[in-house]
């Protein structure tokens, strides 16, 4: 169970911030090339950009909202259970798989 609530905690202090998400934003926004968008449609194609980069960032934070409650509802499973039962050893092997 220790084991389960280190890695719950790992997790947490893992997480990005937001301005870190924001500053990476920036950083790939740099490594679009300007010189291969048209003069015309560059607004537009740094808009689009903008937004699937906003877009993947928000997927990102709702998948580690995802991960730490599940990691949470593992936890509490897991102490509700006896740490013999079958399940118990289950769930610790699948936790322990790569």
């Amino acid at each position: 169970m220790s084991t389960t609530r280190s890695r719950y905690t790992q997790t947490r202090s893992s997480t990005i911030s937001d301005d870190q998400i924001a500053d990476l934003i920036y950083k790939l926004q740099q490594l679009i090339p300007d010189d291969q968008i048209h003069t015309t449609t560059l607004h537009h194609h740094k808009a689009l950009n903008t937004k699937v980069l906003e877009e993947t960032c928000n997927y990102v934070r709702r998948l580690q909202r995802e991960v730490e409650d599940l990691s949470q509802r593992l936890s509490e499973l897991l102490q509700s259970m006896d740490n013999n039962s079958p399940e118990a050893a289950i769930i610790r092997t699948l936790l322990m798989s790569p």
